[in-house]
């Protein structure tokens, strides 16, 4: 891995400090001019579009996008047990932390008479994106469902790529990974489609012959679903855009070289272009993780194709800095989707910590923990997108609507800083609304 080294000099301070830190290339505004004809191509042609997009990009002739009832109840039923017993946990225990998240109508009397009633309503239809391409997430139709459904939304459809048939005869090419149908059946989903990429949201942000249109569409996807995810932002809500997913870990002397090498490896293999970032103020922890790196890539798998690009890109590197303290500035700057902090003062110095996806305290906390059953949604913001957005829960599926509510004499007290202030903005008709209300004449205060 590269070395970036920050010691001695005064850190810099806001972006020229982001700057000097290791991010992978990822054009959101170069994909985007070609997911539109593909977008356009759906709009107008609907299932049609989606069917031949399948044969394109994902390799298989599909009859229809809708997954059959049947499928599910069968991916199912061949489900490992052991897998399923996972599963079943892992949505156990993230019910159990996003239940938590719900909010609840308040109403603030602000005045006798007058009132304001803020009110939490779901999302009405939301469609869900689970990734299928390198890797299969069955981890994220959980992370994408759950919070959905413990906020209350009434209609749910999670869209996954096709999968090319394994051998002749294969009951399951053309549909979604067995795990993913199995996951959904697990909790509850029927409408289930067999699309992938940028086409799977234009199917939910305009809507075909076999699937209604969306108000939201939520789960991370490579670059092409980003971008689509920007097409769609007015006409659809999303969560985010989801880029490669990164690891930093802020760690002094006091960590084990074993834990530290073996994290960067878990997040560096889901694709080269994922991101492997050590801050930390100890030379010999940065020397001892290097060499424990080499022993650790060579036994694992994706070693060519994810792991070794990822750790050796321009997206990953050591950061050696002066202390602590100059690694939280570190760490704050770089905004990580997944931050480790593996330092002596673990949990005080997680609590000090301002822009990160999800922290990770001390040991025996790794990310892979988050990304499974820790409870936590692994859906989180990534490219420095921490310092101003979080990570998918359930409050990304509720809207809040504010309820006013006053009475005549309510209104008649606060009737002329109303009528005031309007005229201030040169918007009378604003203040007439008022005085039409009082025979055109504004009441003085009490």
């Amino acid at each position: 891995m590269a070395r970036i080294d920050l010691r001695g000099d005064a850190l810099p301070e806001g972006s020229a400090l982001r700057d000097l830190l290791p991010r992978a290339d990822f054009d959101v505004q170069a994909a985007l001019e070609k997911v539109r004809p593909i977008c356009e191509a759906v709009h107008h042609r609907g299932d049609a579009a989606l069917i031949d997009y399948a044969e394109k990009f994902d390799g298989v002739r599909l009859d229809s996008v809708r997954v059959p009832a049947q499928a599910l109840t069968d991916a199912l039923d061949q489900l490992d047990p052991a897998v399923r017993a996972a599963l079943e946990e892992s949505i156990r225990r993230a019910r159990l932390v996003h239940r938590e998240q719900r909010r609840t109508t308040h109403t603030t009397q602000v005045v006798p008479g007058g009132s304001v009633t803020e009110k939490w309503v779901p999302v009405e239809r939301v469609g869900l994106y689970a990734p299928g391409g390198r890797s299969v997430y069955p981890s994220s139709v959980i992370m994408n469902v759950v919070p959905a459904q413990e906020a209350g939304v009434g209609s749910i459809a999670l869209a996954s790529p096709p999968q090319k048939p394994r051998f002749e005869n294969d009951a399951a090419g053309g549909l979604p990974h067995p795990t993913i149908l199995a996951a959904c059946a697990l909790l509850g989903i029927d409408e289930v489609y067999a699309v992938g990429g940028a086409q799977a949201v234009a199917m939910f942000a305009h809507g075909t012959e076999s699937c209604a249109p969306a108000n939201m569409v939520t789960g991370p996807g490579n670059i092409w679903v980003a971008a689509a995810k920007r097409y769609f932002t007015g006409k659809i809500g999303i969560d985010t855009e989801a880029g490669p997913t990164e690891i930093a870990i802020l760690a002094d002397e006091s960590a084990d070289p074993v834990h530290v090498a073996a994290d960067l490896i878990s997040q560096a293999e889901h694709d080269p272009l994922a991101a492997a970032v050590l801050v930390t103020d100890s030379v010999a922890l940065a020397d001892a993780v290097e060499k424990e790196l080499e022993p650790q890539v060579a036994a694992t798998k994706h070693i060519e194709d994810r792991i070794v690009p990822a750790l050796n890109g321009r997206q990953s590197a050591i950061v050696l800095v002066d202390g602590v303290d100059e690694g939280l500035r570190v760490v704050d700057a770089y905004g990580a989707e997944h931050l480790e902090i593996q330092t002596a003062d673990a949990v005080q110095v997680a609590d000090r910590v301002k822009n990160a996806g999800a922290i990770f305290v001390g040991p025996w906390a790794p990310v892979s923990l988050g990304d499974y059953a820790a409870g936590s949604n692994h859906v989180l913001p990534t490219g420095g997108c921490a310092c101003h957005s979080s990570g998918l829960s359930v409050q990304s599926f509720l809207r809040g609507i504010h309820i006013v509510d006053y009475t005549k004499d309510a209104l008649a007290d606060v009737a002329h800083h109303v009528v005031t202030l309007a005229e201030a903005e040169d918007l009378p008709a604003h203040g007439a609304a008022i005085k039409a209300r009082f025979g055109w004449k504004v009441p003085e205060s009490k």
